[in-house]
């Protein structure tokens, strides 16, 4: 797994071994980028779930001004660290060793993010609890990109009917997918 784009360009990123992360490949990651190209520069990025952090430190290498990882597993963060320093991305980047719920709450009343992505376990519910609380939190607003990563089969549709986000662009690929939405 590399940096794709921008100033850290093809710099190798360390992993976290075992089948607790799944690394977005760097195809699925070059695609999402491409989609997102007009929107990350000078943008504040919130990558939840981050495992190694590969997908926030693209968006840094890309130009977004700051990056908020946001990781519980204590490997994980090391992993994150590590590769901030080794892209010379650190000084821009905020990583927050808690729970998703948690940082969600803690970060409250420290801004609006312009682009929130969560890649969470597929199939356990966990980006349904984060839509919910990113509903009624004050670090997303109507204008904030929010992109969930889910295995390709799960049924997102209750992010519309039931909690009023407007879902504009799915992007299907062999086993995952990307479901960007809006707030209401």
């Amino acid at each position: 797994m590399r940096v794709i784009a921008g100033t850290a360009r093809s710099l190798p990123l360390k992993t976290i071994e075992g089948l607790d992360t799944r690394p977005t490949t760097d195809r699925i990651k070059e695609t999402l980028f491409n989609m997102l190209q007009s929107e990350i520069l000078g943008s504040r990025f919130l990558d939840l779930f981050s495992g190694s952090g590969a997908i926030g430190i693209e968006a840094l290498s890309r130009g977004a001004k700051e990056a908020v990882f946001v990781e519980h597993s204590k490997p994980c963060v090391a992993c994150i660290k590590d590769n901030l320093k080794f892209t010379k991305l650190d000084e821009k980047a905020v990583v927050m060793e808690q729970d998703v719920l948690s940082a969600v709450n803690r970060l409250s009343g420290k801004g609006v993010f312009d682009i929130i992505f969560m890649d969470a376990p597929y199939r356990m519910g966990l980006e349904r609890e984060v839509l919910e609380a990113l509903k009624y939190s004050d670090i997303a607003d109507k204008y904030t990109t929010i992109i969930v990563e889910e295995a390709v089969d799960t049924d997102l549709s209750y992010a519309e009917t039931e909690l009023g986000y407007e879902i504009y662009k799915n992007k299907k690929y062999k086993t995952s997918k990307h479901v960007f939405l809006h707030k209401g």
